[in-house]
């Protein structure tokens, strides 16, 4: 049986702490979340000016930092477990965890950035992809591909259903389109903890897993290659990679699920959902 903590529906000082139980927060925790997300989004917006051929990713990293820093947020990531950037660059191959340096974006590159700050001890999780440049029709429609499997997974994000039900839209439209899922990382529960219950797979079952109930907050943010779903992580320790080394793609959105669906915490207040960025109609 899964168990649920409810957290005070008016106390933002709810404990942080990991206790195995799947969170359940009030409207105090809906304002700390909106905000952070918000943020979140705010920066990804920022970095669509810069993500351009010959931009190293360190560059954005140190944009990242700033634009947090500004916010009077900090970085979830930089110093988590040994980890030194403010956010992951993931470049073509990269599923996720790329660590920004020296390398300068290419043209025709995809590359997913993922950024977490931490704003009045609440943290807004996102990512997006970017395209660099020129960019070929068999990576436009991995991202495209994988933008929609997010947003069918978050049509299933509602009181009643099972976590399962998100996992099995994003599986199902994805083998659809003749991807892969990647099954070694998963969404997270969330919000003055970074990392916690439940974990959310992005293949599955429908009709199983933890019931959604209003109040839990946790992150979707599907791995979609091009190849097989097979992964390995490189000597960095963080970096992990397609084995036949096939484009992957990510999108990740921070969620709370309400009376009636869910709120989406991380949407871009520019309208720029995914690439390319315009300005919304």
């Amino acid at each position: 049986m899964t168990e649920y903590q409810t957290i005070s529906r008016y106390d933002a000082t709810a404990p942080a702490h990991r206790s195995g139980s799947i969170k359940l927060h009030g409207p105090a925790g809906f304002a700390g979340m909106r905000a952070a997300g918000r943020l979140a989004a705010e920066i990804m917006d920022a970095l669509v000016p810069h993500v351009v051929p010959g931009v190293t990713t360190q560059e954005l990293d140190d944009l990242v930092f700033k634009l947090m820093s500004d916010a009077g947020a900090h970085p979830a990531t930089l110093g988590y477990r040994g980890y030194m950037k403010s956010s992951c660059t993931s470049i073509n191959h990269v599923v996720c965890h790329g660590i920004p340096g020296p390398k300068p974006l290419k043209d025709g590159d995809i590359v997913n950035i993922d950024v977490t700050p931490v704003l009045n001890g609440w943290h807004g999780d996102t990512s997006r992809m970017y395209l660099v440049g020129d960019v070929p029709v068999k990576a436009r429609r991995l991202v495209d591909v994988t933008y929609e499997c997010l947003m069918l997974g978050l049509e299933q994000a509602k009181p009643g259903n099972m976590l399962g039900d998100i996992s099995h839209a994003i599986q199902s439209h994805a083998e659809r389109n003749r991807y892969s899922v990647v099954r070694d990382f998963c969404g997270h529960g969330l919000g003055q903890l970074f990392h916690d219950a439940p974990e959310v797979v992005h293949a599955g079952k429908p009709g199983t897993g933890p019931e959604l109930r209003p109040g839990m907050f946790f992150t979707v943010e599907p791995m979609i290659n091009i190849g097989k779903a097979t992964c390995k992580v490189l000597e960095d320790g963080w970096t992990a990679v397609t084995r036949d080394r096939s484009l992957s793609a990510q999108f990740e959105h921070s969620i709370g699920i309400t009376d009636t669906g869910c709120e989406i915490f991380t949407l871009s207040p520019k309208g720029w959902h995914k690439p390319p960025y315009l300005p919304a109609a």
